[in-house]
């Protein structure tokens, strides 16, 4: 199969282009209480080398993904490599402490020293404030001379070269996105092939010229590795009921003789408000994989049939019991 590279675009009004394809590498921190899998140094470090041998320039980490060993892990990566190659796209998040949970103006500038630090980078091009809803108090975050004002004196002083708010709840992000002049958003789970809980949210962030990254496009792994390998949605037990869409789905796919992970990359890079798609990978096989499914060829009459199943609009994560590890 030939190969094409995802086309390129704006992260909002600044100089940085993004291809419409991102890895992320959340799960190359090793995080088994989310996944429900462990990954080796040795198979994230072969992953990575993939990454950065591909023609994709755009990965995402952040700074409690696996309490920093992501970011280790890359940086120990770019060190074998002589740095970060030219022009490639280093998008990470600044997080709360994760013992007691305070996400102050302090705590946001000792994040991004940590993650300078772990991935041996003067600056990052982008740079997010991940999860306030797991904050122990958002005032702290939206305060005057909070975490939000320190976010963008990070930007200001050229530590980063955007600056977003990654997180899932909707209704927390919407609190927050409309009176800061954010350059990006990253929502995850909530925008794929079985779950469209982000539309409203994605459609006024598009039309205000707000950069959508979205994440988890396989609901956390499902719609990549199918329901019979993987029975777990949005990073919880699937359950017989929740299921019953995915099931729907596969059986599509298996008469069109397409896998269902490249339907579900597909829904979202083809998106017009989306500028990347933010898709995990923990094994280098699956950055091949990635690239092809973005470039297999699907039939209209296969979309035609995905606009007639069911999908929730509901919160996938409103009953998920969080761990971060």
């Amino acid at each position: 199969m030939s190969q094409q590279i995802p086309e390129k675009k704006r992260i909002a009004k600044t100089d940085l282009m993004v291809p419409s394809l991102c890895f992320g590498t959340s799960g190359l921190g090793n995080m088994p209480d989310t996944y429900g899998y462990e990954v080796d140094e040795n198979r994230a470090r072969k992953t990575l080398n993939a990454i950065f041998d591909g023609p994709i320039n755009f990965l995402d980490t952040s700074n409690n993904y696996g309490f920093g060993r992501s970011e280790k892990r890359i940086g120990n990566v770019l060190r074998e490599r002589g740095g970060l190659p030219n022009g490639f796209v280093i998008s990470t998040k600044v997080d709360r402490d994760m013992e007691n949970g305070i996400f102050d103006a302090n705590r946001t500038r000792r994040s991004v020293e940590e993650s300078l630090t772990r991935l041996g980078l003067e600056k990052v091009q982008i740079l997010h404030l991940h999860d306030p809803e797991h904050a122990r108090d958002l005032h702290e975050i939206t305060c005057k001379g909070g975490a939000l004002d320190e976010l963008f004196k990070i930007k200001e002083e050229g530590l980063a070269e955007a600056v977003g708010l990654a997180m899932g709840r909707l209704d927390v992000m919407e609190s927050i996105l409309w009176d800061w002049p954010f350059d990006a958003l990253m929502n995850h789970n909530r925008w794929n092939i079985i779950n469209k809980s982000a539309d409203s949210v994605f459609t006024k962030a598009h039309e205000r010229g707000i950069a959508i990254l979205n994440a988890a496009p396989y609901a956390s792994g499902i719609l990549a590795k199918g329901s019979a390998v993987m029975p777990r949605i949005a990073y919880q037990d699937a359950t017989t009921k929740s299921l019953e869409p995915v099931m729907a789905l596969e059986e599509i796919c298996s008469r069109y003789h397409v896998p269902i992970g490249a339907l579900a990359l597909q829904f979202s890079v083809r998106d017009p408000r989306i500028t990347s798609t933010v898709a995990g990978v923990t094994k280098p096989s699956r950055v091949q994989q990635t690239l092809d499914w973005v470039n297999i060829e699907l039939p209209e009459s296969l979309w035609t049939e995905l606009e007639n199943l069911p999908f929730s609009w509901e919160d996938p994560e409103a009953n998920r019991e969080y761990k971060p590890g």
